[in-house]
């Protein structure tokens, strides 16, 4: 998907809202363990609740790789399901050396049809291009990330007093255009989305931690707006399991509703963004 499709996608639904697919099997519904494939059920359920409130999917493949040759299985059926009416990321956060990323990325952009996979930029430039030879397909770099231990590297300052998080941004926005690169932002640092804004004012923004890790939206969408949007937010914990009974794809909807609503008011701002 290109980048002028994905912007139509926002401002036509009104939404910049990324549902994160990460079923635990221990954690569905009772009832869908009566299913061949319970994880691949409960996705396809969340999908249909949701599909006209979102614009993009993103499984993790963690959950998916613990189940094993089923949990692959269980991802191509998911992205399959998904269809080419959203945005689909493969939440990998793969990097290695180059002829190792060029078949990631085959994996993630040929044989699985993804739009985007998250890729970790620790070692350098060449484990990252191999992502970027795929025309019409996005790396999502990771920048800062939300967890708590986002802080025992990610900040470390620089020569010139900027954050590791800031360095990171400028070198990867050397490597491809804002067409094709995007970054992960936490919600859980708010403070630090002008910094970001800064370092890549044009590139879309993956941004994790608003729902159960308490990141707040208003704030976070105030800094990091821009023309475009310019901002996919996730959500999985609050949306998959709002609800725990038979009615867990409308408990869903209803999360997903608050969140696409509220959306709807910030994508006003996003005129003013870039004032």
């Amino acid at each position: 998907m290109t980048r002028q499709a994905l912007t139509e996608l926002i401002f036509e639904r009104r939404s910049y809202l990324c549902v994160g697919l990460d079923a635990e099997l221990a954690k569905l519904p009772p009832h869908l363990l009566q299913y061949e494939d319970p994880v691949l059920e409960f996705n396809k359920q969340i999908i249909d609740a949701t599909r006209d409130l979102c614009v993009a999917y993103k499984p993790n493949l963690a959950f998916y790789e613990a189940l094993g040759a089923q949990g692959w299985q269980t991802l191509e059926k998911t992205r399959t399901y998904i269809g080419q009416t959203h945005f689909a990321i493969a939440d990998a956060k793969r990097g290695d050396i180059g002829n190792t990323s060029g078949l990631y990325a085959k994996a993630f952009f040929e044989t699985l049809d993804f739009d985007a996979v998250t890729v970790a930029p620790y070692m350098g430039s060449d484990s990252v291009l191999p992502f970027l030879t795929y025309p019409g397909k996005w790396v999502i770099l990771l920048a800062l990330t939300s967890n708590k231990g986002s802080g025992d590297f990610q900040f470390t300052p620089q020569e010139d007093d900027q954050p590791l998080f800031v360095k990171v941004i400028e070198k990867a926005c050397s490597w491809a255009s804002p067409e094709q690169l995007m970054f992960v932002v936490g919600a859980t640092h708010p403070d630090a989305f002008a910094a970001v804004r800064r370092a890549a004012p044009s590139n879309f923004l993956l941004v994790p931690g608003v729902g159960a890790q308490g990141g707040d939206l208003e704030s976070l969408s105030r800094s990091g707006l821009n023309a475009d949007c310019g901002m996919l937010v996730n959500a999985s914990r609050s949306i998959l399991y709002a609800g725990n009974g038979e009615d867990f794809a409308e408990k869903a909807r209803q999360e997903a509703l608050a969140i696409q609503q509220q959306m709807d008011k910030l994508l006003d701002l996003c005129q003013f963004s870039n004032s």
